[in-house]
């Protein structure tokens, strides 16, 4: 991502959702064009923090780890945990779409310190989702605390796909 953020000169918006926004807010450290962070149920890591910093260290318990190397969210848990407020549309669409990662991947956000934190530099945007099965409203108030601007919305998980216009227009409004 840091690649083709810095091949682009145009100016960006960086998102990034649930975990991704560790990711992304390392990723977006640097380039210029970043002119704005949007952190969904996110996490916003200091530098030297990792995920594993805002938990007990256990897995969550929809995720399934398998003996491959591999892990994914259970399906028989997935809509309560994360698509509750979604129409029966975008539930199947999302279940159609659910894929196994892998776990190195997910490892290395857990456990491995962020090097660089982007919203410690960036305007950022944190969106708290009030009725978050999977990341607690609770536990997003905490890491909005350390964003420049806090939206909250009454939606679950996944925003972008049960209020769409919601997301829509919080990123238009930024630009």
């Amino acid at each position: 991502m840091r690649a083709w953020l810095a091949a682009d000169e145009q100016p960006a918006i960086v998102v990034g959702h649930s975990y991704g926004g560790v990711v992304a807010g390392a990723a977006a450290a640097g380039p210029a064009q970043v002119r704005q962070l949007v952190y969904i149920a996110s996490f916003l890591p200091q530098v030297g923090e990792s995920l594993a910093s805002f938990g007990d260290g256990t897995p969550a318990p929809y995720l399934d780890f398998g003996s491959d190397g591999t892990f994914g969210v259970r399906a028989e848990v997935a809509t309560r945990t994360f698509l509750q407020d979604c129409d029966r549309e975008a539930v199947e669409q999302a279940h159609a779409r659910l894929v196994r990662q892998s776990a190195a991947v997910i490892a290395a956000v857990i456990t491995g310190p962020v090097q660089a934190a982007a919203w410690q530099h960036v305007p950022s945007t944190y969106v708290v989702c009030a009725q978050d099965n999977g990341t607690p409203a609770a536990v997003q108030r905490v890491q909005a605390g350390r964003a420049t601007h806090v939206v909250e919305v009454a939606t679950g998980h996944h925003p972008f796909l049960s209020r769409p216009s919601v997301v829509a227009r919080l990123l238009l409004d930024l630009t």
